[in-house]
């Protein structure tokens, strides 16, 4: 694991915003960290990059502790949280050598940054004058410039338009494709992540609700085989003496439990070798976006 927190817990005063938060983040993985406005992901966020200091429980990244190797494991990190800090004054070529000579690093990187980012056409243009896309990804270039393993971004798509959105989501699935990155997103929106995470976490109210890989989520969706019919309730005791659970049965359509592909043929023969006309057969399954409202929405737990 990149990144392992054991029970870790923040507070602000009296009011728990993080609460026995255990995140496990494999290597070469793209973490999508999910939850409504003000669940905790940027007080998480801000406590792996030690940006607050940890009240309760442990970080450990790069299989390091975070108290105890905080120098070393920054070292490793590159970071955009909320807004990226870039000078508008400069143009986007200056900004990334300011950020080399900070750092001490060769200059060369800065003409690599600038195609990794594809801003290289627009790099002698004002960052000022950039628009909200091409300030992301100038921010990515910033953070990326002195060749981080692990890359942590607080909502990076944050008012994107559709186009910024792809531009985001191609160019880190590049990085952790071809370069080696570990990515780790805090997002409010599943749609937003969907299309790339390979992982995803879900918090609310600090407390994390399902942590697994994607395909994990969408098999909690439990998807059924929704079938038109005639007769629906002699086609359901048909099915229900062939060994299938109705779901339910109305007057124009019933619904049963979806196993495959060929399960869904066999039962529409099953009803055409029984003179049941079927109009429609088809799999209904929740998408991921709501699911993750099914699951922040839940009661908060006491």
């Amino acid at each position: 694991m990149v990144i392992e927190t054991k029970d870790l817990t923040f507070k602000f005063d009296t009011t728990t915003v993080v609460n026995s938060l255990s995140l496990q983040v494999p290597e070469g993985s793209i973490y999508g960290f999910l939850g409504p406005n003000g669940a905790g992901k940027t007080t998480t966020i801000k406590l792996l990059l030690s940006l607050l200091e940890v009240q309760q429980g442990s970080i450990e990244i790069f299989g390091l502790n975070l108290k105890q190797h905080r120098t070393t494991i920054l070292s490793k990190i590159g970071s955009l949280i909320e807004q990226p800090a870039i000078y508008a004054h400069l143009t986007g070529r200056e900004n990334l050598i300011n950020r080399a000579i900070q750092l001490r690093l060769p200059q060369a990187r800065v003409a690599i940054m600038l195609d990794l980012v594809k801003l290289t056409p627009a790099a002698d243009k004002k960052a000022g004058n950039y628009s909200l896309g091409m300030k992301q990804r100038l921010g990515i270039a910033l953070a990326m410039i002195s060749d981080p393993e692990l890359l942590i971004l607080d909502e990076p798509t944050n008012g994107l338009d559709p186009n910024g959105i792809i531009e985001m989501r191609e160019l880190l699935i590049n990085l952790v494709t071809n370069h080696g990155k570990t990515v780790f997103l805090s997002s409010h929106l599943l749609a937003e992540v969907e299309r790339m995470a390979t992982h995803v976490g879900i918090i609310n109210y600090g407390e994390l609700r399902f942590q697994g890989e994607i395909k994990d989520l969408r098999d909690i969706s439990k998807p059924k085989i929704i079938i038109e019919t005639d007769h629906t309730a002699d086609a359901a005791n048909l099915l229900k003496k062939n060994g299938h659970e109705i779901l339910e049965v109305e007057n124009d359509y019933l619904s049963i439990n979806y196993q495959s592909k060929k399960g869904t043929a066999q039962v529409n023969l099953l009803l055409n070798q029984h003179e049941h006309e079927v109009y429609s057969i088809y799999k209904d399954q929740k998408d991921l976006e709501q699911l993750f409202l099914e699951i922040t929405q839940n009661p908060r737990k006491q």
